[in-house]
C-alpha cells in the first residue's frame, strides 16, 4: 500500500539548494547526465533519503508539516557545515535529542537533529 514518503522543500533559489542537498548534505539517487538525483525534467531533481519516520504532534491548526533530517553526530555535522560555508544555529540539547537549523543557500532553514529517542525499524516498501 504505502511505498515511501515524498518531502518537498520550497526555495527562492532551488538550483542552489538542490546543489547543497547533493554536494554538501550528500543525498543520493540515480546518476543522470552527471547529476546525482533523479531528473524528472526541467531541472527538477528528486533525491533518495535514508529510512524515515513520521510522528504526529498536537497543534491548534491542521495542515502544518515539518521536515527534519537526522544525523548520528550533530557536532561533526555542524563542523562539516562550517567547513562548507553553511551557517547553522547553536545546537540545542533537548530530552529527545540535539538539534540545529542549517541555512540553505536559498535562505531557507533545514532542521537536522541527532535523536536520543527510540527509533522504529524502517517499514519495507509496499508493506501493509
Amino acid at each position: 500500500m504505502i511505498i515511501g514518503a515524498h518531502s518537498v522543500i520550497f526555495s527562492a533559489n532551488p538550483d542552489a539548494d538542490r546543489t547543497f542537498l547533493r554536494d554538501v548534505i550528500g543525498l543520493t539517487g540515480v546518476d543522470v547526465i552527471g547529476l546525482t538525483g533523479v531528473d524528472v525534467g526541467g531541472g527538477w531533481l528528486i533525491f533518495g533519503l535514508p529510512p524515515a519516520e513520521v510522528a504526529v504532534h498536537p497543534s491548534d491548526a491542521d495542515g502544518r508539516h515539518e521536515l527534519y533530517l537526522m544525523c548520528d553526530d550533530i557536532e561533526s555535522l555542524v563542523a562539516h557545515m562550517n567547513e562548507s560555508g553553511i551557517a547553522s544555529s547553536p545546537v540545542q540539547h533537548e530530552n529527545w535529542g540535539s538539534i540545529t537549523y542549517l541555512t540553505m543557500p536559498g535562505g531557507g532553514k533545514l532542521g537536522v537533529y541527532e535523536p536520543s529517542h527510540a527509533r522504529p525499524d524502517p517499514m519495507g516498501a509496499g508493506a501493509e
